[in-house]
């Protein structure tokens, strides 16, 4: 993730029209202070800056002076959704989606916010692991598109996104689909869950998965016990030292199940496993923002890219290659009977589940 925020911050140079950046954390510190270098450049030379955060995801992150401070370098800030003391339904849909759009010609989106722990600048729960996803040509259009959904949500008059819609010459290097998505809890569709499914449901030699948080519903659990018991190899890679202990107890309860099933379940041993990516059969794999929990498939406003076909499937694949043999496999371990103790109080968890 490292090599992410250099790569970030070298197409960030390039910007010669526009940037816009949707993120569910900002952290004002030492990885935002040279993003926040470059913006405050590029807004003095007349590019259209604009930086959308999540109000819930960045508290602890950010204080009040950081949106005024964005707004007198020239740098449109706006937050999504701010927390008030009152109750309110929709405080528990957060925008949870991470975006960066270049003069409409690159686009970055993945697991990581712009905060220091994401890039290993600190270490609150080990080694942070994490990926992402660098777009170029006609995909980099559905990000845009992605964006300025949120962002109108913050005016009365709605800006029109077509001025920044470019016709971009350029040649593509492979024959494939690349097809950025994004999923709304105020849609009738789950878009997150049908694209996770769809993968788990074709699925014929393998289907591996990263996943910080692993709190499933029964038509999820179905999906991979289905595929496990025709012969399907599924892994799924959690954290090893985890950021929510309480979620992280709810994960474990889903093990035994699907250690049973023939499912092999790893954890990240040097630390804490953020990634959101799935890959199958060498040709399918799904890159983005949506944890395998129910916020994100059903709460939060969410944005992956799925890949077919092409060289990033491969790279996808390699990832989990090199990531396996750092982890710890606990299939075994939680395929063995549980006392009944331990499995009330795991029942007792699933109930909260929807709220984690």
């Amino acid at each position: 993730t490292v090599d992410a925020l250099n790569d970030l911050k070298v197409e960030l140079q390039k910007a010669e029209k526009f940037i816009f950046m949707e993120y569910h954390a900002i952290e004002d510190s030492v990885a935002w202070a040279g993003i926040e270098q470059i913006l405050a450049e590029k807004a003095a030379v007349g590019v259209d800056v604009r930086v959308f955060y999540d109000d819930m995801g960045s508290i602890g992150f950010l204080s009040k002076p950081f949106t005024k401070r964005l707004q007198s370098k020239g740098i449109q800030c706006r937050v999504f959704n701010p927390v008030r003391p009152i109750v309110n339904v929709f405080m528990n849909n957060r925008d949870h989606r991470k975006i960066t759009v270049i003069d409409g010609k690159v686009g970055f989106t993945g697991g990581y916010n712009l905060a220091d722990e994401y890039f290993n600048y600190t270490h609150p729960y080990g080694q942070w692991k994490d990926t992402g996803i660098k777009l170029t040509g006609d995909a980099v259009r559905s990000l845009t598109l992605i964006f300025f959904e949120m962002w109108n949500v913050t005016q009365k008059v709605p800006d029109d996104p077509a001025p920044f819609l470019p016709s971009i010459q350029y040649q593509a290097q492979e024959h494939c689909y690349v097809q950025p998505y994004a999923d709304s809890p105020l849609r009738k569709e789950s878009v997150g869950e049908n694209v996770y499914q769809n993968i788990i449901k074709n699925a014929k030699r393998y289907v591996y998965i990263t996943t910080p948080y692993l709190i499933i519903d029964d038509e999820m659990e179905r999906e991979l016990t289905l595929a496990a018991r025709r012969g399907v190899d599924v892994r799924i890679i959690t954290p090893g030292i985890p950021d929510k202990k309480l979620v992280f107890k709810v994960t474990r309860s889903y093990y035994a199940r699907l250690a049973a099933y023939g499912m092999r379940i790893f954890e990240y041993t040097p630390g804490f496993m953020h990634a959101k990516q799935f890959v199958c059969d060498d040709e399918v794999a799904a890159v983005g923002t949506i944890n395998l929990d129910f916020r994100s498939l059903y709460l939060h406003f969410e944005n992956g890219c799925w890949l077919y076909g092409c060289q990033a499937v491969q790279d996808v694949k390699a990832d989990f290659d090199s990531t396996f043999p750092i982890c710890t496999e606990v299939t075994e371990k939680y395929s063995v009977k549980r006392n009944l103790d331990l499995r009330g109080w795991q029942l007792l968890l699933r109930l909260f589940s929807p709220l984690m």
